[in-house]
């Protein structure tokens, strides 16, 4: 098996990063998908896991790749290039939906006052924590199962549909830059996304490496 090159790994970053923003800006911003979205934002994201995993390991998320730096899976070489290929695909996408997708649909940004502040922290964070947690016990913990793509695209599909109308449900500073590029989020109020996303996936490393603990270590 040949080792894909830095080239290989940033461009499959880029397309996945990039197919997941889009469905998500088409599906739920501009809510053409209407109940449904979270299913095709869920099915984006296993399809692009499955064809891709095998040469970046389909993280499309910068929470993920800091959270898996973390965890020892992604170098210190790739995780900028990472970085800077996941936000760059958000930003695009967000600027072609905008621009070939939006038409006349009027964009109503999301209205996070000080009463639901909190509420828009705690969903973040916890779905944030809920995929990254599902992504080091089945991708990284278990490697190579045929289940791994299903389990972390449910874990963002039970997300969307618990926290999507409380948070926007991002869990994905991606997604969030695509936000923020499309008008749907202040970029006053991005920190209430971004915080939460960064602070949930360096969590569920610590949580991480507790659950894997073993009784010969403690001993």
């Amino acid at each position: 098996m040949t080792t894909p090159t830095t080239n290989a790994k940033m461009v499959s970053e880029f397309i996945g990063t990039f197919f997941l923003t889009m469905t998500i800006f088409i599906a739920s911003v501009l809510e053409t998908g209407g109940d449904l979205a979270p299913f095709g934002i869920a099915a984006t994201l296993m399809v692009m896991i499955y064809a891709l995993g095998h040469i970046s390991g389909a993280h499309f998320n910068p929470a993920v790749s800091i959270g898996l730096f973390l965890r020892g899976t992604c170098s210190k070489d790739d995780l900028p290039r990472y970085l800077v290929s996941q936000l760059a695909a958000g930003v695009i996408a967000g600027l072609i939906g905008i621009n070939l997708f939006a038409g006349d649909s009027t964009i109503t940004a999301f209205a996070f006052g000080a009463a639901v502040t909190n509420s828009v922290l705690v969903g973040e964070f916890l779905f944030t924590f809920a995929l990254m947690f599902v992504i080091l016990h089945v991708a990284t913990e278990q490697e190579g199962n045929p289940f791994y793509g299903v389990a972390i695209a449910f874990t963002v599909l039970a997300g969307a549909i618990t926290v999507g109308g409380i948070s926007g449900g991002s869990f994905n500073p991606a997604v969030t830059s695509m936000l923020i590029v499309t008008g749907k989020l202040a970029v006053a109020e991005c920190w209430m996304h971004l915080v939460p996303q960064l602070l949930g996936a360096v969590a569920a490393v610590y949580a991480y490496r507790f659950t894997m603990t073993s009784e010969s270590s403690e001993e």
